[in-house]
């Protein structure tokens, strides 16, 4: 049997559970929210179906209202895996739920955003609340339990020292978080990725959004992997992708969806008339940009991306009232990441190098100068010393960042 590995995300959702009637995962295919939901010790006890199965799906499609209605006669805690196949049936939960709401009796989950997919008007607002289950994370993947870095860094405003670290390896950032790349030594990665991607074109994209042309799909794809930590200009990926910026724009929002790439919205509380307001855009895994964009170029973007994706999974479970954004000032400064919560803020600029250069903290210096709410900055290196280089700020190792 393969071992589990526990999910961080494990303490919001039961917590969810005990208030909230309906609770909704989602995230891309393969991060594990099947295994989650079947192996989570607190979830064991609850009644699972899932609408990859061939009879749930075709019972469930035939009559939702009579679907959901016999499941709740039967069972008083259910989990249904996949649900986005299915539309209907959050309506035909909606009225379960406007008769009388029972805590925990839905537990949802989807590879693809609810809120994005055509056919789906039902909301559940108000009824259900929503968590995204990232990749793992290098805490996950080492088992980690105590305090996060980026939440010590939060609450004090000063980086925790930490004296026992695993430097971030390129192989690490090649790899990603998916759990079956990273967690079984002998996979062939680029075969598991490349069945990822026919998978996710021939079987998840097909189902939910009719594609006239797979081929002008799969190109654009591979060139979003080539922006990856990249301002996005949907006219020149159009043009590179050779389809109208229609096209490319509703391409992108299937991407989106089905949460393969995401994207950052600007940090826009700052007195600068010059920030640039369009997002940044990441792939959800490093591992797939890679494997989709086999570039030297591109490292330096790759490593941004596998830091990016540690930062949204360790937010997504430790602090989920924060916020994640980046701040630019169009052709002076940039700050890659900046997380505030409780109008507090800190600022965190990524670079793959090795050594510490002091102009690489000059954006830093102008976010903090220019916003009061800003505690600290960062500036994270794939260095292995901590060091204070001026007021608030300091250098850190990346491993130690999402520790």
């Amino acid at each position: 049997m393969t071992e589990y590995w526990p999910r961080s995300i494990a303490g919001q959702i039961v917590k969810a559970l005990e208030t909230m009637p309906v609770v909704v995962i989602t995230g891309m295919r393969q991060t594990g929210k099947s295994t989650f939901l079947l192996k989570q010790e607190e979830l064991k006890d609850r009644y699972y179906i899932s609408f990859d199965d061939f009879e749930n799906f075709e019972a469930a499609k035939m009559d939702p209202a009579g679907f959901i209605q016999s499941l709740c006669r039967k069972h008083e805690k259910i989990t249904i895996d996949e649900a986005q196949k299915i539309p209907e049936i959050l309506t035909a939960i909606k009225i379960i739920m406007d008769r009388e709401r029972v805590p925990g009796q839905f537990l949802l989950s989807g590879s693809a955003n609810f809120s994005l997919i055509k056919g789906i008007k039902e909301s559940l607002a108000g009824r259900a609340i929503y968590y995204n289950m990232y990749p793992l994370t290098r805490r996950e993947i080492n088992r980690s339990t105590n305090k996060s870095f980026l939440k010590s860094l939060l609450e004090t405003g000063e980086p925790a020292e930490i004296n026992v670290f695993e430097p971030v390896q390129y192989d690490d950032v090649l790899k990603g978080g998916m759990p079956s790349v990273c967690l079984d030594t002998t996979i062939n990665r680029d075969l598991w990725f490349k069945g990822y991607e026919q998978t996710y074109l021939e079987r998840d994209i097909i189902g939910f959004s009719q594609i006239a042309n797979i081929i002008s799909f799969r190109n654009l794809m591979h060139l979003a992997g080539l922006r990856t930590g990249k301002i996005i200009n949907i006219s020149d990926l159009a043009r590179d992708a050779k389809i109208n910026a229609v096209t490319a724009s509703r391409y992108l929002s299937l991407l989106e969806a089905s949460f393969i790439v995401y994207l950052l919205n600007p940090y826009l509380n700052n007195r600068s008339s010059r920030l640039i307001k369009s997002p940044k855009l990441y792939f959800t895994d490093s591992g797939i940009a890679s494997f989709l964009n086999k570039s030297d170029y591109l490292e330096g973007s790759l490593f941004e991306t596998y830091i990016a994706q540690n930062i949204m999974g360790i937010i997504s479970s430790d602090m989920p009232y924060a916020t994640v954004g980046f701040w630019n000032i169009q052709g002076r400064h940039e700050v890659d990441f900046i997380i505030e919560s409780d109008r507090r803020c800190v600022a965190i600029e990524v670079k793959m190098t090795t050594k510490l250069n002091y102009r690489d903290i000059s954006s830093i210096k102008t976010f903090l100068e220019t916003t009061p709410g800003c505690i600290a900055g960062l500036f994270a290196y794939n260095g292995e010393k901590s060091i204070r280089l001026a007021d608030k700020i300091w250098a850190v190792p990346s491993g130690v960042l999402i520790s």
